[in-house]
């Protein structure tokens, strides 16, 4: 079977030391082999507990968490704050129980087969730029080129409009440079500082999350001038939002708060994991033409329509199977808010619980052969070898994500109508390696040619 790329665990120690000073500041490099055998345990050395838990059981009540005796981290709180405030993502306890009554019917206003349309003619245009790309097999960043296409259907679906080119660089060199600065940070404060202390950040940064700040007001302000009536999307209906126990409002600055997750976690999260599904793709042509045949046998010669996708289910496996491997979200740590018990393990105050996809997705006794490329195991034949709970890309209990069934949908729809119109080659595949900071992305752009099957030269 085929072992796409991972890292290289070393002892627990080391690998703190490689953390902390590697200067990229990637968060795989911090698991040791134990990690990937534990049911639960301390991760190394640090001034403060570090607790990884990968057994279903244990994080099952972690994340369901009746007693708010495990909010958000800390140091995640501090770090994303200047890029997300004080939302839904980073909120705990009644604030994130007030911002999700509000939100919940604001997502569910757009309705799946309403979305579809958006997604399809983002891919129309996605396919005119690639064609043009073809022609002369140029090469391009795989990582910038689903970055921008999942970008371009937020948009659409989330603001009513296509998200133009030079927007969509800014805020994915922005993003990506935010993302390197505070996973540096986070991770020598991981190590050496107490809990709950203050997280600084380097003006570079801050202007980094203010110009993405200012490209979303840009949107939020032309929608509240515009009037409810001129749009029928998501931050129409959230700029509508009301608690219905207290009457509230989100104000300018929440509603750039809450569409600042729904935009960049709605298509960062989805581009990594299809950045890495193509990539697999290019080095697996085996399974990109399983892909072709079962769209041809699913689609015929018509496009591929809202009906067709959930009957892609080799396409769709193979999304599970990326995000199986490459969990957008590596790490979903929390802080322990009092001293409790977590299995066999006395957890102090200030503890950090390290609930990693990453590990339970690779994990020695949850997966058969888990470091491989194996999207039959989510067949029907083989969903009795799922351990229930060993599978959390999109987290688990009422934090679950609300976009789940949105990214499984547009994912499959991209792989299904790219796949089947050109093969994809990458340039020196054998440098490409994982790196995790706030997403698991290539520690390097993927520089990737596509070539327009049927194309004559």
């Amino acid at each position: 079977m085929y072992t796409p790329p991972r890292p290289n665990p070393l002892w627990a120690v080391a690998g703190l030391i490689r953390t902390a000073f590697g200067g990229e500041g990637n968060l795989l490099s911090l698991l040791p082999a134990a990690a990937y055998r534990m049911r639960i345990g301390t991760l190394g050395w640090s001034r403060r507990m570090i607790l990884i838990v990968n057994a279903p059981d244990l994080l099952r009540g972690i994340l369901t968490d009746p007693a708010d005796i495990y909010p958000k981290n800390d140091l995640m709180v501090g770090a994303l704050a200047p890029l997300v405030g004080d939302s839904m993502f980073v909120s705990s306890g009644d604030t994130w129980r007030q911002q999700r009554r509000m939100i919940d019917p604001a997502f569910s206003h757009m309705r799946l087969n309403r979305a579809f349309e958006s997604m399809s003619a983002a891919v129309n245009d996605y396919e005119k730029h690639l064609d043009r790309l073809a022609l002369d097999a140029e090469p391009f960043s795989l990582d910038l080129a689903m970055s921008h296409l999942t970008a371009d259907i937020i948009c659409r679906t989330v603001f009513s409009t296509s998200l133009k080119s030079e927007t969509a660089r800014d805020v994915f060199d922005d993003f990506s440079f935010f993302e390197r600065s505070v996973a540096h940070v986070e991770l020598k404060r991981l190590i050496f500082d107490p809990a709950w202390s203050d997280i600084p950040h380097h003006q570079a940064v801050l202007t980094a999350c203010e110009r993405i700040r200012s490209h979303l007001g840009e949107l939020v302000d032309e929608h509240i001038k515009s009037g409810a009536a001129t749009f029928n999307d998501i931050a129409t209906a959230l700029i509508a939002a009301r608690d219905l126990e207290t009457g509230a409002t989100f104000s300018r600055k929440e509603l750039i708060d809450q569409l600042g997750v729904f935009f960049l976690a709605g298509h960062e999260t989805t581009a990594s994991a299809l950045t890495w599904a193509f990539y697999i793709l290019s080095q697996q042509p085996q399974a990109a033409q399983r892909i072709r045949d079962e769209v041809e046998n699913v689609c015929g010669d018509s496009e591929v329509a809202f009906e067709h996708v959930k009957r892609l289910t080799f396409t769709r496996n193979v999304f599970r199977e990326t995000m199986r491997l490459y969990p957008p979200i590596t790490f979903i740590p929390r802080v322990a808010a009092e001293a409790t018990k977590i299995g066999t393990f006395d957890v102090k105050k200030g503890a950090m619980i390290m609930i990693a996809p990453w590990t339970i997705h690779r994990h020695s006794s949850l997966w058969k052969n888990p470091h491989a490329f194996d999207p039959d195991r989510f067949s029907a034949a083989r969903e009795h070898e799922l351990v229930p709970g060993a599978y959390i890309p999109f987290g688990w209990g009422p934090r679950v994500c609300i976009g789940a069934a949105f990214a499984t949908t547009e994912s499959a729809l991209i792989l299904a109508r790219l796949i089947r119109r050109y093969d994809f080659s990458v340039d020196n595949p054998d440098t490409v390696r994982p790196v995790a900071r706030l997403t698991t992305r290539p520690a390097e752009q993927i520089v990737c040619r596509a070539t327009r099957r049927g194309a004559t030269s």
